[in-house]
């Protein structure tokens, strides 16, 4: 009888834990799993459209090609472009048939397909002369993160499991039989609180999320019909929606930056990168530029600088000089702007992640992040370098990268030239 009453106890303890704690896994991964997936395809589709205005500046040039292969972001992507004269792609080959009829035939649009039995997501832009821009982006790395996820999750729920058949056993044990209801009731009570908080959490990310997107669109289908009011609303709307999608991409990379399987280095002309970096911005940057070449990854490189001219446009009104100076066996990355500078006490702290009021403080703005300069950071000592802020005479900031100058002989390169 106290066998069988202990058994009861304890299987109703174990029982109960890993139903509401599969409850919550489940409603987790849903939530971060969707989540997730939704952000890697806007960002993959704000990619693409980007890409999209380069290849149509390029169109009918031979370097096509060269620029395909420059746009590509890593060993699993690919690049398609379908003129009416033949077909230029860059990255992994993959052949047209390879992908969805409709996709190809009727761009805008976008699509997880599986290519060579790896999951890709295929994003179709139309260009202009009735070509058709495809870009595949790999989803291996997302995926062994949902992988990750769902061990942990699982591991939690069994975890929860086996606690609950212990505290069970113990109870069954140690309890008197009111003592026992009385505990019943407060872990009765407990799953609920968890059970709502989970519900409150959806509920939370959900409709700020719907929110925005369905407000942002009607906003900006009548833009032209929104004077005053509704057109604050509207840059206000937008300028979130921006924010926010800037900090999503900076986890993403934050999390990627993170990982310690980097490719091989590589030799890259400095010079080259800065000048294509800065041909892809909206507003023209005065340059001078050493011709230098570093070893290192040019994915990380063209971030760095990337993050350093949004830091100079978010905060001190955009930059006024990019620079590359040769010095010895250096070379350093210079990004000056005009803003009110960084006080000498803040600027360690500003790279640090989630530095945002900091930066609000020294620059007057709060729009940022907090991650984009501790991304530069990371990724600097990923290249061996170093990065610091310093005053800019007469007035504002200057954004120095140093990094070992490196040449294809193995010595130190040292370049002249003005751009």
């Amino acid at each position: 009888m106290r066998g069988t009453r202990r058994t009861r106890v304890t299987l109703s303890f174990s029982l109960g834990l890993l139903v509401v704690t599969g409850v919550l896994a489940f409603a987790t991964w849903h939530l971060a799993s969707g989540y997730m997936m939704r952000q890697r395809e806007a960002s993959a589709t704000r990619q693409a459209e980007v890409n999209v205005r380069l290849v149509e500046r390029s169109l009918a040039s031979p370097g096509l090609g060269e620029l395909l292969t420059g746009l590509t972001t890593g060993p699993d992507s690919s690049i398609l472009v379908m003129r009416p004269e033949g077909l230029v792609s860059a990255g992994r080959r993959v052949e047209p048939s390879q992908l969805p009829a409709h996709l190809v035939e009727h761009p805008p649009g976008r699509e997880r397909v599986t290519v060579d039995g790896l999951p890709m997501l295929a994003v179709a832009q139309p260009v202009a002369g009735g070509s058709v821009y495809v870009e595949l982006f790999g989803l291996q790395q997302l995926n062994s993160v949902f992988a990750c996820l769902i061990a942990v999750l699982i591991a939690v729920t069994v975890g929860a499991a086996l606690l609950g058949a212990a505290l069970g056993s113990w109870a069954s044990r140690r309890s008197l039989a009111a003592k026992f209801d009385s505990m019943a009731r407060e872990l009765e009570q407990r799953a609920l609180r968890e059970a709502r908080f989970a519900s409150d959490v959806s509920h939370e990310l959900r409709s700020p999320l719907t929110t925005m997107v369905n407000a942002g669109a009607v906003l900006r289908r009548r833009r032209e019909h929104l004077p005053g009011t509704a057109g604050t609303a509207l840059e206000l709307l937008t300028s979130e929606v921006d924010r926010f999608a800037r900090m999503v991409v900076d986890l993403l990379e934050i999390s990627r930056a993170d990982q310690t399987d980097d490719p091989p280095p590589e030799e890259i002309a400095l010079d080259a990168l800065v000048r294509n970096v800065i041909a892809t911005r909206s507003t023209p940057v005065p340059v001078e530029l050493e011709a230098a070449v570093v070893l290192g990854d040019r994915r990380r490189l063209d971030r760095v600088l990337t993050n350093l001219l949004d830091n100079a446009e978010r905060h001190a009104g955009g930059a006024v000089l990019v620079a590359l100076r040769v010095a010895g066996t250096s070379v350093r990355l210079e990004v000056e702007d005009a803003g009110p500078g960084v006080p000498a006490r803040l600027r360690e702290e500003i790279f640090e992640r989630f530095a945002r009021g900091v930066m609000a403080g020294s620059r007057g703005d709060d729009t940022g992040s907090g991650l984009g300069l501790a991304l530069v950071r990371e990724h600097v000592n990923r290249l061996g370098g170093q990065v610091w802020v310093e005053d800019r005479s007469p007035r504002g900031a200057r954004f120095v990268v140093e990094m070992v100058l490196r040449s294809s002989d193995g010595w130190p390169s040292r370049g002249a030239g003005r751009a």
